[in-house]
């Protein structure tokens, strides 16, 4: 038997190690490896037939839990509060626990798919696209729907939300309507017939769930996507982050599928270093609790992407 390459044995000694090291820091009483998903009696399960169960799933896949926990101020799971920096002003996340005063307790199911979907508050208000509707309009209406019975399934917290502070005239909420109408492209996208179901997953995942967009694409001066250079990365990411290119273009040229299946389950890079920043929490609270099917669709369609600059 010929003796495995060296680049593979180094792979599995660090695959290893990764697993190993989450132990080790709660042996050690370190840094959690883990967020604390808010509790429910029934566990993530996308093939479930309880709705709760799924929403839990979908939770997971769309990240909630980072944007509308405010970890480091010591914040109640899902109460809001988290500052976003952006070049056009701090965004505070809003509560989204049902409590009925200063949650979302009084949203039906069509308020809450079409805040979603549109972009709308159930006051007709528009919502700014630091909520990034511009992806979840793309998610199914069962999805929604799961994902709201998950919510609604959670201990509701009474913590009124934080107004953003915002430079002029990105504040003006009477103006999103025109940005809305201008760059939100509504609706759920159907499948591509011509594609496999897991490359059509990893689409669904990548684009709508995971948003993955909304943080690795360049952005005009109002804030949209420019969808012409999709995935091609940013200097201008969130917190002021440089984030990373996710077409087979710079970075991730050589990757291999599982060198990507690997970063989202672990967080490690093919060189054996490991996320940090946004990415590491994307990870902790996201990719890693996916299935290995669903990071396996997601592999697929990034490597099918097209080399953008």
């Amino acid at each position: 038997m010929r003796a495995a390459p060296l680049r593979v044995l180094r792979m599995r000694v660090l695959r290893i190690a990764a697993a190993l090291l989450p132990l080790a820091l709660w042996a050690g009483g370190g840094a959690r490896a883990a967020a604390p998903a808010p509790p429910t009696s029934v566990p993530a399960d996308p093939a479930s037939s309880d709705p709760v169960a799924r929403g839990a799933y979908v939770f997971q896949a769309a990240g909630c839990y980072g944007c509308h926990t405010d970890e480091k101020g010591g914040g109640k799971p899902l109460a809001g509060g988290r500052a976003l920096k952006t070049p056009f002003g701090t965004f505070f996340t809003p509560n989204i626990t049902p409590d009925p005063q200063t949650g979302i307790g009084r949203w039906s199911d069509a308020d809450f798919i079409r805040a979603f979907r549109e972009g709308v508050r159930p006051d007709g208000a528009a919502l700014f696209p630091a909520f990034p509707y511009t992806s979840y309009t793309r998610m199914t209406d069962q999805d929604l729907r799961d994902l709201k019975a998950y919510l609604f399934a959670q201990a509701p917290v009474s913590q009124p939300n934080t107004p953003h502070d915002l430079r002029a005239p990105f504040g003006w909420r009477f103006l999103l309507p025109v940005w809305q109408a201008m760059h939100l492209d509504e609706g759920p996208r159907p499948a591509d017939p011509s594609r496999p179901a897991e490359w059509n997953r990893g689409r669904y995942l990548t684009e709508a769930l995971g948003h993955c967009g909304e943080c690795h694409t360049p952005r005009n001066a109002l804030g949209a996507m420019e969808l012409s250079r999709a995935y091609a990365g940013t200097p201008d990411g969130p917190e002021g982050d440089k984030v990373p290119n996710l077409t087979p273009a710079k970075e991730m040229a050589d990757w291999s599928l599982g060198d990507i299946e690997t970063f989202l389950e672990i967080g490690m890079l093919p060189d054996g270093d490991f996320a940090g920043g946004s990415m590491a929490e994307v990870v902790r609270n996201s990719t890693s609790r996916l299935t290995k099917a669903d990071r396996r669709a997601i592999a697929v369609y990034l490597k099918s992407l097209p080399p953008a600059q």
